[in-house]
């Protein structure tokens, strides 16, 4: 099992939680932790004329996947929820060693 699994971590819209939830789980994730956070950018005239509007209103999911589900969650992601586009949201995974489940 070592190297087999991964903690994946996501950033993303409040009120994107539980389709987030629910799109990670139809794909291989389990065992879900959330936490709610705020945004700290701001949004001002200068974001918006990029086309960057901030959503201060976060939620960090945590999660266990197996590394073969992640690239079904990360397309997942990018398709369904555009977190390939700037200001939508950003996932990453970090590899756990000798765990067991």
């Amino acid at each position: 099992m070592n190297g087999e699994i991964s903690f994946l971590y996501v950033i993303g819209e409040r009120k994107q939680k539980e389709n987030l939830i629910s799109a990670l789980a139809a794909n291989g994730a389990t065992v879900f932790s959330v936490i709610y956070g705020r945004g700290f950018v701001k949004s001002n005239e200068i974001l918006k004329a990029f086309g960057l509007v901030s959503e201060e209103d976060k939620v960090v999911i945590t999660c266990l996947i197996k590394k073969i589900d992640c690239d079904k969650a990360f397309a997942v992601l990018n398709e369904d929820f555009k977190f390939d586009r700037p200001n939508t949201g950003i996932a990453f995974t970090v590899p756990v060693e000798n765990l067991k489940y």
